[in-house]
């Protein structure tokens, strides 16, 4: 039996994004393509709204009419008190949508404006799923972290490559001008290094391993990853799907896996030994017997300092250790080292 697609409600404050893309991407216009193909590989679109005054945007009300968005007219008459009302009317509709539409399962909010967060917030209270769609310089860093996802329309599959310009605070306009953006915080960053990869992979790992037990898979694990970070993407660090992102890690020794009870998801672990763990262990043990060599006794606070001054690429999240003290505690079970509590220096002795 098919597993039942999510059913999709879209709305776009036009203006936000339409601005944001010819003034944050080079003077590129906003093309709603690369916003489709992304949400019909999420499931099926049955309502798509865009709210604007289409009068400064001819051009783009043809392209949205050739993607069938049904285009919601907010005529700028009252300068900034118009924006509140286009800003209200898309958050009146989206929860009408979610308080009569039952059916519809996910919302997709494309601004990156902060003042709807509290619809965000408002259709996650409601069980519906939010995913968010804004320019990554244009959008407040208050936003992507209330949503279950949020894409940036620079990283999708069909947006050119633009060199993002710094966002610059605007002067307030005319009465009769076109809307300007609101001013915004500096552009969300995120770490897309491979290490940075590997380290949020082994402690998302580790922590579901901790609270839920038993045997992690692919699917939940990808969940998770959105969870922490709604802006996650296989894309950032270069893989095409989230199967590739996993197999690049097991190939390079941070995890392992193997066929699970469901088709195609695939059960995520720990690399064993030769995954660089014996050798971090082993790294420990070297430095702790250089230390009581050297000095009596060796306590535990401040160690991690000393390891890294031998490595400084050592983490013990790297590992799935949600701590260095976590990670000390593996090492001591394994015979690798030994350490005890002491009243006396009030803190660990430790030794090999």
């Amino acid at each position: 039996m098919d597993v039942e697609e999510e059913r999709i409600a879209l709305f776009m404050d036009y203006e936000n994004l339409a601005i944001s893309a010819r003034e944050d991407l080079g003077g590129m216009t906003f093309d709603f393509a690369p916003v489709a193909d992304a949400l019909a590989e999420r499931g099926r679109v049955i309502s798509r709204r865009a709210y604007g005054d289409w009068s400064f945007f001819d051009e783009d009300r043809r392209m949205l009419t050739r993607h069938h968005v049904e285009l919601i007219e907010i005529p700028q008459k009252m300068g900034v008190i118009r924006k509140n009302a286009a800003d209200i009317k898309m958050a009146v509709d989206a929860l009408e949508a979610a308080f009569e539409r039952t059916y519809i399962t996910t919302f997709v909010i494309c601004t990156g404006d902060s003042d709807f967060t509290p619809l965000v917030h408002k259709l996650r209270e409601l069980n519906k799923r939010v995913i968010g769609v804004g320019i990554r310089a244009s959008t407040s860093k208050l936003l992507p972290p209330s949503c279950d996802e949020f894409l940036f329309y620079d990283d999708l599959e069909g947006v050119e490559a633009i060199t993002p310009k710094k966002p610059v605070r605007k002067q307030a306009p005319p009465v009769d001008a076109a809307p300007e953006l609101d001013s915004v915080e500096e552009p969300v960053a995120a770490d897309t290094s491979l290490e940075g990869l590997a380290k949020l992979v082994s402690t998302t790992l580790g922590g579901l391993k901790r609270s839920a037990g038993g045997v992690v898979l692919g699917s939940q694990l990808k969940r998770t990853l959105l969870r922490k970070d709604p802006t996650f993407s296989e894309t950032n660090y270069g893989f095409r799907a989230f199967g590739e992102l996993l197999r690049h890690l097991s190939q390079t020794g941070i995890i392992e896996m193997s066929e699970g009870t469901a088709k195609g998801d695939l059960e995520i672990d720990f690399a064993s030994a030769d995954s660089g763990e014996d050798a971090a262990f082993a790294l420990v043990r070297d430095v702790i017997g250089d230390l009581t060599s050297n000095r009596s006794p060796t306590v535990l606070s401040g160690l991690k300092n000393q390891i890294r001054k031998r490595d400084n690429s050592f983490s013990e999240k790297n590992f799935g250790y949600s701590s260095f003290l976590q990670f000390m505690k593996a090492a001591r079970t394994r015979g690798v080292i030994q350490f005890d509590w002491d009243d006396k220096v009030d803190d660990y002795i430790v030794g090999v």
